[in-house]
């Protein structure tokens, strides 16, 4: 069949759950049908024929720590203690997974690394936002903005896309504003000229 992954024989690609809903809902194929057709068993097609909406496989709210249930509570006191720390002296979630080995821990990382990321955000769930302003100070004659736009002109009763070429000065705020047929790095240079002079 060609809706399996070759790999994994149990694994349906995503095209083919599509076809069974639109055969199913469009072309009201029934159920045995579809299961004959695709080769798969009557409860496969119904569990993606009811899965519409929802995900077909549900995650898992709250993670178990068989091997760090014992450790939970000196991970917490390490992390309590490392968080009246400076930024730079804290310990990662992976400094903390190799002291929890010096401890005999024997789990994996990841079973640290889940309980170390809650414990960091349950602290910082609500930021506090800083607001930083740049005043923004320009000495006269130093810096300006400048930008290419595309605009239609008629010229000569004929209707034409120009090139204009936008300077404005950073300290005055002045604009300087040259049309050219096309953006090319002569025009560029032209441009630059004029609007210095």
């Amino acid at each position: 069949m060609t809706g399996f992954l070759p790999e994994n024989p149990g694994v349906i690609k995503m095209d083919v759950i599509a076809e069974i809903r639109r055969l199913h809902f469009v072309e009201n194929k029934t159920v045995s049908a579809l299961a004959l057709m695709f080769q798969l068993s009557r409860p496969t097609i119904r569990k993606h024929l009811k899965t519409v909406e929802e995900s077909v496989y549900t995650s898992r709210k709250d993670q178990p720590h068989p091997k760090l249930g014992d450790y939970l509570k000196q991970l917490d006191d390490w992390l309590a203690k490392d968080a009246r720390l400076p930024r730079k002296q804290r310990r990662t979630a992976q400094r903390l997974f190799e002291c929890l080995q010096i401890e005999v821990y024997r789990g994996g990382y990841t079973a640290v690394q889940r309980p170390v990321k809650d414990w960091k955000q349950s602290r910082t769930s609500s930021p506090t936002i800083r607001q930083a302003f740049v005043p923004l100070a320009f000495p006269p004659g130093e810096t300006c903005q400048f930008d290419w736009s595309h605009e239609t002109a008629v010229i000569a009763g004929v209707e034409q896309l120009v090139k204009v070429a936008h300077f404005r000065l950073s300290y005055s705020r002045q604009m300087c504003v040259i049309a050219y047929p096309r953006e090319t790095q002569e025009r560029v240079l032209d441009a630059h000229n004029q609007a210095f002079s």
